[in-house]
């Protein structure tokens, strides 16, 4: 069995040569693109920030002003990071990228404190959707794993006129309250066992406990993803998006409201009523599926392909954690630039 140390090294090869091999949103020479093996990145340039919606958002930006735009967004427990990889890579085919903290995460704040600390399903992606118009985006490829899948999805299906194309981890991960009522087989309610967690006040006390919430974390991302090769720098550079005020009370009610032991806000409920009929999503669509990530379904991407109406490819990624983007990023990167071609 291959170890994650050596796997790490055999994927730094690989996703250098799938970087070569990646052609620009205006059809670049393939020579043109960069060789950005997994872990080559340590940071973001700078942080940038903005005003958008209920939020001070905090954002990553590289790439061209006027390039073509791709929005990366991250899950839980992760952060802009995930993408640190990724990227360079789109950048330098020509995109702008925009990647943003979601709420709750590294300098993303709330405008006011009587703002509910809600982080159900719509509320974080009307995040994006005032984000988009906040920087005069009209229309991005949107590409996300984890709750970043969610998002993307969820923008893809109720706001299509934004979303170019969308490249989503995991396929249709858009919630349904009904179907998360009832019970899962054991092996697959292990693997969401923080979710639980999270339902009684021990969960929530861990989060707020910074040392807590460190191993917390931590553990998940050992456990989600068996055979990333990552060191303990990589993992201290995310977890200080943690730190954030809101960060516990954002996972909290993200966690509960799924299992409808919190409510949501009345605002978002024309939405939620919508997405309750699981809408289908017609834009050009890439689904990625990671081996080894517990989560994923079983079916090569068959039990959420009739979401997908619109031009559309499925990839299953060998040896591939949860944490996609990071793990793989020249993959990912491919993946955004073949959605937007579809």
């Amino acid at each position: 069995m291959i170890g994650r140390r050596s796997f790490g090294k055999a994927l730094g090869v690989g996703a250098g040569a799938a970087a070569a091999g990646l052609a620009g949103p205006l059809s670049a020479p393939a020579a043109a693109a960069p060789a950005v093996a997994a872990g080559a990145h340590r940071a973001f340039p700078r942080i940038k920030q903005i005003r958008a919606g209920v939020l001070d958002v905090g954002y990553a930006e590289l790439g061209p002003v006027h390039g073509p735009v791709v929005i990366c967004l991250h899950g839980w427990p992760y952060d802009i990071h995930s993408f640190v990889d990724v990227a360079p890579l789109l950048a330098g085919q020509g995109y702008r990228v925009i990647v943003p903290y979601l709420r709750g995460h590294g300098t993303t704040r709330f405008l006011s404190a009587r703002t509910v600390r809600n982080a159900q399903q719509s509320a974080i992606a009307m995040d994006v959707v005032a984000l988009m118009d906040a920087l005069k985006i009209d229309k991005a490829v949107l590409a996300g794993f984890d709750w970043g899948s969610r998002t993307a999805d969820i923008v893809a299906a109720l706001r299509p006129e934004r979303c170019k194309a969308l490249v989503s981890v995991s396929g249709y991960l858009v919630t349904s309250l009904a179907a998360n009522l009832k019970p899962l087989a054991p092996k697959a309610e292990l693997a969401w066992w923080y979710q639980y967690y999270f339902t009684t006040e021990r969960g929530r006390l861990a989060l707020e406990d910074k040392a807590l919430r460190h191993d917390l974390t931590r553990l998940v991302w050992d456990t989600v993803s068996p055979t990333w090769d990552f060191d303990d720098a990589i993992f201290e550079r995310t977890a200080a998006a943690f730190d954030n005020p809101d960060y516990a009370a954002v996972v909290v009610h993200n966690y509960r409201w799924r299992l409808s032991l919190a409510d949501g806000e009345r605002r978002y409920d024309a939405l939620e009523k919508r997405l309750a009929t699981r809408p289908t999503v017609s834009v050009p669509t890439v689904t990625l599926d990671a081996e080894r990530d517990p989560f994923t379904a079983p079916g090569d991407g068959a039990s959420y392909r009739d979401r997908f109406t619109g031009p559309y490819e499925h990839r299953t990624l060998p040896g591939i954690g949860h944490n996609v983007p990071q793990e793989a990023p020249a993959a990912f990167a491919r993946a955004v630039t073949d959605a937007d071609r579809l």
